[in-house]
């Protein structure tokens, strides 16, 4: 295992996800790449708007540098990848150009509402990627 991308977003599931993809990083010598996905403003089904103001490149910016830190911490390599768009489709596109073997993404408990509308990141990752996926869930407390 050569490669790791991991989708970071600096909430709890996401540092859960960055926490197991550095440890298979340091058990099997791989390197991450962390991506943080801004989401795009849509103005109608055929369009996208410019970056959401209250979610801005540069949050996420900052939210990969927590990232970054935390991996330099562990000693595990790692690579930025800022991206913009829809989180899902980024992840899985960062996953296939880089020939990644796999994709470390958290999720969150969601409600059925949040499940029919398809608003899980890792399941449509998961859904998407013809790459191993590991979802990781919320510790148990």
């Amino acid at each position: 295992m050569k490669t790791i991308v991991v989708g970071y977003d600096h909430t709890d599931p996401s540092r859960h996800a960055l926490e197991r993809a550095a440890e298979l990083a340091k058990t099997f010598d791989s390197k991450v790449l962390v991506t943080s996905v801004a989401p795009l403003l849509h103005s109608s089904p055929r369009s996208a708007g410019p970056v959401d103001p209250t979610d801005s490149i540069a949050h996420h910016e900052q939210e990969l540098a927590e990232a970054k830190s935390y991996l330099d911490e562990q000693g595990v390599e790692a690579e930025l990848v800022p991206a913009i768009g829809e989180p899902a489709a980024a992840i899985v596109q960062l996953a296939e150009e880089r020939d990644a073997d796999l994709v470390v993404v958290g999720t969150r408990e969601v409600g059925v509402i949040q499940r029919v509308l398809g608003q899980s990141v890792s399941q449509e990752v998961a859904r998407r990627i013809h790459r191993d996926v590991l979802i990781v869930h919320p510790a148990r407390r």
